[in-house]
């Protein structure tokens, strides 16, 4: 007995070293996986290390340039100047921004309620429907009921003789009229589960608006953006406020000392004068209308027209009269227009 456990015992040993083998390699290739994927995660975050390191020395090195020119008695008025014709582009670009969501936050409440309405339009004209029918069927129902009622009297009330030679046939009729009246029961609850699913429906997902929505928003949007570069009376003064936006302090020179208070003071002028002005809502409405009249669009389904076809810019006065400039303002990036515009 001792021998053959033995044989046996020795039999069964490269089965066991042959699972063992196989879990170890298996064993191996998830580390190398696991390695790898932990490889792949260093080196992104070696990479993103790099870009903060670069964006750093970037901020630090913009930091001791400013402090620079601010030390330097030839620069330091500049610099003040810059930053106040770059905070007025920003007020005129946050004047936009607010517009732009405004109207397209209108426009979008204005779809939904339309899309709303004639959502629970269908809806309750399919239930009046299936109120109609299952009322209907109600008074068949009632109707069967009570010729089962009856018949069921009339077998009732037969004599011996007559219940014998007409039984049969009463009876066939009561499992007939029975076998409509389940049947019209099956349709009754087949009727109330439509019913209730109508009124457990879940609203539908909002609607994006549509090509010629978003055109429209963006003539609206382009006719504000005119009103606010017809805000700048001097001219010279809107080119330095667009330029500040693009470029970084220290590139421009404003001047001396009594030029950059000049400067200051048509600055602050402007911005009394933007506080104080209000926005015409049937101008700028015609003024979108306008720029509509010229604007071409390259495909059909885009929403921002050529830069070229919307340059002219409308001003309009209280009598109505029209004034024409030229001006790309979408071309040339006004007010951060391309980040407000529907597209």
């Amino acid at each position: 007995m001792a021998s053959r456990q033995a044989i046996f015992g020795i039999a069964n040993e490269p089965d066991d070293d042959n699972d063992k083998l196989v879990e170890l390699f298996r064993n191996r290739a998830e580390l190398k996986k696991e390695f790898a994927a932990l490889d792949k995660e260093k080196y992104r975050l070696q990479q993103l290390i790099k870009e903060q390191q670069g964006a750093t020395a970037r901020v630090t090195q913009r930091l001791e340039h400013l402090e620079r020119l601010l030390v330097d008695p030839e620069w330091v008025h500049t610099v003040v100047v810059f930053y106040q014709l770059r905070s007025l582009n920003r007020r005129c670009q946050g004047k936009l921004a607010r517009f732009a969501e405004q109207l397209k936050q209108q426009r979008e409440n204005r779809r939904r309620e339309f899309q709303l309405q004639a959502w629970c339009e269908k809806l309750n004209a399919q239930k009046a429907r299936l109120e109609k029918g299952l009322g209907q069927h109600r008074e068949t129902l009632r109707s069967l009921e009570e010729q089962i009622s009856a018949e069921q009297r009339r077998v009732e009330s037969m004599s011996g003789l007559s219940k014998m030679l007409r039984g049969r046939t009463a009876s066939g009729g009561l499992a007939e009229l029975g076998e409509r009246l389940d049947a019209a029961r099956k349709e009754e609850q087949t009727l109330l589960t439509k019913l209730d699913s109508i009124e457990q429906a879940e609203r539908p997902d909002p609607e994006g608006l549509s090509t010629p929505e978003k055109r429209s928003i963006n003539f609206m949007i382009i006719a504000y953006a005119q009103h606010l570069y017809l805000q700048f009376r001097d001219r010279s003064l809107i080119a330095l406020v667009k330029e500040s936006s693009e470029k970084s302090v220290g590139a421009i020179n404003y001047g001396n000392k009594q030029d950059c208070d000049r400067l200051l003071e048509r600055i602050a002028a402007q911005v009394e004068s933007m506080e104080k002005a209000s926005d015409c809502v049937d101008a700028l409405k015609r003024r979108a209308e306008l720029i509509a009249e010229h604007a071409v669009f390259q495909e059909d389904d885009d929403a921002v027209p050529v830069a070229g076809t919307v340059a002219t810019v409308f001003a309009i006065n209280a009598n109505d009269v029209v004034t024409k400039s030229d001006a790309n303002l979408v071309g040339e990036n006004y007010w951060g227009m391309a980040n407000v515009l529907s597209r």
